[in-house]
């Protein structure tokens, strides 16, 4: 397969969870077409590199993994259905060995996120936000939701350098 079609379906994965990311942070909402995509678009460019019946068989567990893992956590309440779904999505792509990165950035990431809204969010800075984007004033609203997408994006985007497709990809050039 040409070079140029596998970097395409390569990049597929980045550019959807940041648009993920944005949408999240824009909208707290996560729309339904971006996990779509991503999960649609992870066999095509698994056959694209090489990936064999085993590393797309543990990979479809892996994405069913984190699917649970997202439901349980959007059971508690700690995320929303959208970031649930779009965890799932990513955890497709990741292979076992970008796995735990995922799992850990994400998590790192999400604390670091928390903690930015809490300051945010805090009184001393609400003058501040007066005059940013409506987008930015909703994000510093007390009590308002998290969007936890962006720390699933970027758990993502740490781990996929490591991931099942991105070594496939390197092992050909």
């Amino acid at each position: 397969m040409p070079h140029l079609i596998q970097t395409a379906l390569l990049i597929i994965f980045p550019a959807l969870v940041i648009v993920a990311a944005m949408r999240d942070a824009v909208s707290f909402t996560i729309p339904n077409w971006i996990s779509i995509a991503l999960a649609a678009a992870f066999l095509p460019a698994a056959l694209a590199l090489g990936a064999g019946p085993a590393q797309i068989g543990l990979a479809l567990l892996i994405g069913l993994g984190t699917l649970i893992a997202g439901m349980g956590m959007f059971a508690v309440g700690w995320i929303g259905g959208g970031d649930a779904k779009l965890f799932a999505a990513a955890g497709l792509w990741m292979g076992l060995t970008a796995l735990l990165p995922y799992v850990l950035v994400t998590a790192l990431a999400g604390g670091g996120l928390a903690v930015t809204l809490l300051v945010l969010r805090s009184g001393w800075l609400q003058p501040l936000t007066v005059r940013a984007p409506g987008w930015m004033g909703r994000l510093a609203t007390p009590g308002e939701n998290v969007p936890y997408g962006i720390a699933i994006a970027a758990g993502a985007l740490a781990a996929f350098p490591e991931s099942l497709l991105a070594t496939l990809f390197r092992g050909l050039s």
